[in-house]
């Protein structure tokens, strides 16, 4: 589904809209969810920005100055994942900032924090947590486990909670949305950087789709510059994997909750390209 910002659907008046921005991948992916901001604000009518940028430093880790650039731009909060610590400088964002998470179900004593909370402009918060899956990932805690852990830490009138899901496989993410249907507003997937055509709402009200995708250069392999990938995978020979520069997109899902109830009552896709952004 390619949809520009002027196709978004209204947004009724009760209703609270936030997103949540797939893998950040290279400086290709940090300019264009900065240039996009104001019109997913504006047109798209967007209250709430949450970014995974866990990409953002030549596709592995976060530097400071991409944090700062990305917050200096408009996004609310920022997630991370398997390469969270790829670039050691962020440890000192992680243990001081106040939005940025890392995955809830790293050990204690891993630098960040298992959850924040924004404020949103109508004076309510929102949740925000990550977790890593553990099918075909690194070994980690219980995703389960952590996630009962951060919402029984969460205030009580934080009633809109996003949890930032980032796996490999989609059972694994269908397994955590299922036993985190009704208490928290969506279970948005990443880290495949391919977005999933399964967005839905559970029958307890969360919000839920496997991968939102990538949001960086797609004439690449994930991300990466097509001729090295190639040329490793068929011969075996040594390259260095460089961020790709052309088609770049910004890739996220948007969801639409009551902040009433934290329920989510809508949710859909949304791709967008520089010429998409000129021409709203």
């Amino acid at each position: 589904m390619h949809l520009k910002l002027s196709q978004l659907p209204a947004k009724p008046s009760n209703l609270h809209r936030l997103i949540l921005i797939g893998d950040i991948v290279g400086k290709p992916g940090v300019s264009i969810v900065c240039q996009s901001v104001p019109w997913l604000r504006s047109v798209g009518h967007i209250d709430s920005i949450v970014a995974n940028a866990e990409n953002a430093a030549d596709g592995a880790g976060l530097t400071v100055n991409q944090y700062k650039k990305l917050v200096e731009a408009g996004v609310d909060a920022i997630t991370l994942g398997d390469h969270i610590y790829k670039k050691r400088e962020i440890a000192t964002v992680l243990t001081t900032a106040g939005n940025i998470v890392k995955p809830a179900n790293f050990p204690p004593g891993a630098p960040g924090q298992e959850f924040c909370t924004i404020q949103t402009s109508l004076g309510f918060s929102i949740g925000i947590v990550s977790l890593l899956g553990r099918v075909f990932m690194r070994p980690v805690d219980c995703p389960f486990l952590a996630a009962d852990r951060v919402l029984e830490r969460m205030p009580e009138d934080c009633r809109i909670r996003l949890v930032d899901f980032h796996g490999e496989a989609t059972s694994d993410k269908q397994i955590i949305a299922r036993y985190l249907d009704g208490r928290v507003t969506a279970v948005l997937g990443t880290h495949t950087h391919v977005p999933t055509a399964d967005e839905s709402i559970l029958p307890g009200g969360t919000a839920f789709q496997c991968d939102v995708g990538m949001t960086g250069p797609y004439e690449s392999i994930l991300g990466r510059s097509i001729t090295p990938v190639l040329n490793t995978t068929l011969t075996f020979d040594p390259n260095s994997f460089h961020v790709a520069t052309e088609d770049v997109r910004l890739s996220g899902t948007w969801v639409d909750c009551d902040p009433s109830t934290g329920k989510a009552i809508a949710i859909g896709r949304l791709v967008l390209r520089s010429s998409d952004l000129e021409g709203s």
